[in-house]
């Protein structure tokens, strides 16, 4: 069930030569029928084309599918790679049988470089739809998509007679600013187009957009939901808790498996004048190096959590003597005279923990925000000191 394909849904994976070592690095989920769709992109300043071309494709609600070539951004690479991103959508639009309009495209890796045509549309051309042979899991849709990730990232969910499946790739360049990374979600169930539209804006802000690997956001960044109707009509409540379940463990999937990561950090905030600053100091705390190697040394050193909070300067309500802050379930600022059984507690708990929650009270009013990220290790600047070479 964890990879289960919703009906009416056709999956297929390729290498087609971003790199010499055979793995799969296309993607292409697509419906058999017409769906409707909803979708968040990156907004960053350099964008890449690929990025371009599904907004326009998503602005109608109605795209029915998406290709991805993984491990080439193609993104900075000028005209040339305009007109590879715009081949490679309407090369898998024919072979489907479908209009250009209706496939979102998507691609993620190293910036700056062209892609291989000439194996890619040697592939596309080829292909007849539905394929033979294919899988009828999408952990193979999860693994084609990966760069870095050690794992495939991929849930499932059921709502009634429909069943809800999400993939989602990434560990590094995280600091979403709409949704994030790449994360595709195909269901059978049956909403109408603003419905499903507001359910995924909803579950994106508290889901992928709450978490952090290393501040950089990617040029990249794509999130989409494809719904074909043929499970029928569900409860758009289900619906929604279903959704968030799913995005939320695909969320901690890839906080967890950060690049060179050893354990997964969760910040609570509450107390907060509202949500957006809640989610602010929550950043600020998942963000700072020195709270993410103390993490992953075990360091109880809370006192760069409270740094972390007082980054936020313009937040002048934020008051020391309001603030509450702890490592699990141990109390560490205020400070009391316990002092050093409370260090030694925190200690002991980030030693054990593979997962490290920090909770937070402002001490302000009722808004509330958790944020993902992961500690910082020597095995990330490793691989990013080496990453194209």
């Amino acid at each position: 069930m964890h990879g289960a394909v919703p009906r009416g849904f056709t999956i297929h994976t390729a290498p087609v030569g971003i790199e010499d070592d055979g793995r799969d690095d296309l993607c292409i989920i697509a419906s058999d029928v017409p769906a409707r769709s909803a979708a968040v992109f990156t907004r960053s300043r350099f964008a890449g084309p690929s990025v371009t071309l599904s907004r326009d494709a998503a602005a109608d609600g109605r795209a029915r599918g998406v290709v991805v070539i993984a491990r080439n951004a193609n993104v900075a690479t000028g005209v040339e790679g305009s007109r590879n991103a715009t081949a490679v959508r309407d090369s898998t639009a024919r072979a489907l049988g479908i209009a250009p309009s209706e496939l979102l495209v998507a691609s993620t890796g190293v910036i700056g470089r062209q892609y291989p045509m000439p194996q890619i549309l040697d592939h596309l051309n080829g292909l007849t739809w539905p394929p033979a042979g294919e899988p009828r899991d999408m952990t193979a849709a999860a693994r084609a998509i990966m760069t870095t990730d050690t794992r495939p990232k991929f849930l499932s969910a059921r709502i009634g007679e429909a069943t809800l499946t999400g993939i989602a790739k990434g560990v590094g360049m995280i600091e979403p600013d709409m949704a994030t990374l790449l994360t595709f979600f195909a269901t059978d169930a049956e909403l109408d187009e603003e419905t499903l539209a507001a359910v995924f804006k909803r579950v994106m802000d508290i889901t992928f957009n709450a978490v952090s690997i290393d501040t950089d956001t990617s040029t990249s960044d794509s999130a989409a939901i494809f719904s074909n109707a043929l499970a029928g009509p569900v409860d758009p409540e289900e619906f929604e808790q279903a959704l968030l379940s799913v995005a939320l463990g695909l969320v901690k999937m890839i906080a967890s498996d950060g690049e060179g990561a050893s354990t997964l950090i969760q910040v609570e905030v509450e107390g907060a004048r509202d949500e957006a600053q809640a989610k602010r100091v929550g950043k600020a705390v998942v963000n700072s190096p020195l709270v993410k190697t103390a993490v992953h040394g075990a360091d109880p050193n809370w006192g760069r959590v409270v740094m972390a909070i007082g980054k936020c300067q313009e937040d002048t309500d934020i008051l020391p003597e309001r603030v509450a802050v702890r490592f699990g379930d141990i109390g560490v600022y205020p400070p009391g005279a316990d002092e050093d059984e409370r260090r030694d507690s925190v200690a002991a708990y980030l030693k054990a923990a593979d997962e490290v929650v920090i909770g937070i009270d402002l001490g302000i009013g009722e808004g509330r925000f958790t944020v993902y990220g992961c500690d910082l290790t020597e095995g990330y600047v490793r691989l990013n000191s080496q990453y194209t070479t």
